[in-house]
């Protein structure tokens, strides 16, 4: 069957991707073989952010008397969380359904698709075939050769979320973003938290003093930290999960009910078919794409997790924008020098943006750079959430912001009222003068710009 267009993969860049090219009259196929939506709205951003909500509401009702107020028997309600959890997604499921169905010009194919040649693919019996095929198959979490590991019911960020018992004592492997925000939670709704981390900070990309600020939040919720330390078994007897770690402090065995493996992600391109096809990876399974997302063989484009770098929702749809521009409205858009702001969803919520200092100091930049506690914002005081920090990195050549750190209630909220700035090419003295509301947690940003001092 040949087509206008194929995408594999019904992810944040695919899904608008083949309603974008439906609605300008393009036959389209649509190879899923899973659920619509990707791994946002079914195993990632969207469930993950119901039960991290959740979660908050258990910590503030559990502590609802440092702020005044009289609340008893406190008790997360897991079966309950579940239940709205796949509400939600199903509902998201079902507008996606919707909207394929409003457009008679799409064709959906359900089940695993391969190359079969540099322009056709393969799903079950049929073979479609189309002069443009975009790739928007996604990844999935990475699972590390350890010893014992095969025999243990370990989770993963997608099956952890359909627990409907409190995990009495949670290990997490890794301290990334997806192992802290899980590790919070499940702290929050009552469970004994640690965390073993094979680095000596955790969120390594992060600027030390930030990272710092981080852990000391976590653990005065009390989760436990192993850094430093490397796993060289796991072994399960009955209930009980053991994980044996090597590290800077010797040897080390931690005992828990249930085993969370947050290390990491991979791309889903081994059963592509790419070598059929000609396109190239690189040694992770990533494809590789120029600026444009266009790989080797042209015709064919990859888009969102598949391609590596960050794998955010919103890196994945913006690669359907510059996709899109290109190709139907004849722009010539790229992604170089494109600026990512993300936020990891623990409590308080970091958010950042650009280089950190550590980056900028390895490009060779003259710095300027800004920081104050949040202890220092009205708002963070009235509300009694002062845990945090703000930084700020400047290119002292032009004043412009680098980059941004906001370890903040609301965190990721108004780090935009920055990366705006840097969207604008703007030098950080233009919010100097500014009026800002008070209180609110942006107004921050009047203080710590007031703390920006040259650096050696």
């Amino acid at each position: 069957m040949k087509y206008d267009a194929i995408i594999l993969g019904s992810g944040q860049a695919g899904n608008p991707l083949i309603q974008r090219f439906a609605d300008l009259g393009w036959r389209v196929a649509l190879a899923e073989q899973s659920h619509l939506g990707g791994t946002c709205i079914n195993t990632g951003c969207t469930p993950t952010k119901v039960m991290v909500h959740r979660a908050q509401i258990a910590h503030y009702a559990r502590n609802a008397a440092r702020w005044g107020v009289r609340a008893e028997n406190v008790a997360a309600d897991l079966p309950a969380i579940v239940a709205q959890k796949d509400k939600v997604v199903l509902n998201f499921r079902t507008q996606k359904q919707q909207q394929m169905d409003r457009r008679a010009t799409i064709k959906i194919y359900k089940g695993r698709a391969r190359f079969t040649g540099p322009h056709q693919v393969r799903v079950g019996d049929d073979l479609l075939e189309s002069d443009k095929i975009f790739i928007n198959t996604g990844g999935r979490p990475r699972i590390p050769k350890i010893p014992g590991l095969d025999s243990v019911n370990f989770l993963t960020n997608e099956n952890v979320m359909d627990l409907t018992e409190v995990p009495a004592h949670l290990i997490v492997l890794g301290g990334g973003y997806i192992g802290l925000e899980f590790g919070q939670m499940f702290r929050r709704f009552g469970s004994r938290v640690t965390v073993i981390h094979n680095s000596g900070q955790i969120v390594p990309r992060e600027d030390p003093e930030v990272a710092g600020e981080l852990q000391k939040i976590l653990e005065e919720e009390g989760l436990v930290f192993h850094l430093d330390a490397q796993t060289t078994r796991v072994e399960q007897k009955g209930s009980e999960i053991t994980i044996s770690v090597e590290g800077l402090h010797g040897s080390a065995r931690v005992t828990g009910s249930h085993l969370l493996l947050a290390i990491g992600r991979e791309p889903n391109t081994d059963d592509l078919g790419l070598q059929v096809a000609g396109i190239e990876t690189d040694k992770f399974g990533f494809i590789k794409v120029n600026h444009r997302l266009e790989t080797n063989v042209p015709g064919v484009w990859a888009l969102g997790d598949v391609k590596g770098g960050p794998a955010f929702t919103h890196i994945s749809y913006n690669d359907f924008q510059i996709v899109d521009a290109n190709l139907t409205q004849g722009k010539n858009i790229s992604t170089a020098n494109r600026i990512v702001p993300y936020c990891v969803f623990t409590d308080p919520q970091l958010g950042g943006v650009g280089l950190t200092e550590k980056e900028a100091r390895m490009a060779g930049y003259k710095l300027k750079i800004g920081k104050i506690p949040m202890e220092w914002v009205a708002r963070a005081i009235e509300r009694d959430e002062t845990r945090g920090m703000m930084k700020i990195i400047i290119d002292a050549m032009n004043d412009r912001i680098l980059g941004a750190s906001v370890l903040s209630v609301e965190g990721g909220e108004i780090l935009h009222v920055l990366y705006t700035l840097m969207l604008g090419k703007l030098p950080y003295t233009v919010l100097q003068g500014a009026v800002y509301i008070h209180p609110t947690l942006a107004e921050g940003f009047f203080t710590l710009l007031d703390h920006v001092k040259p650096v050696d």
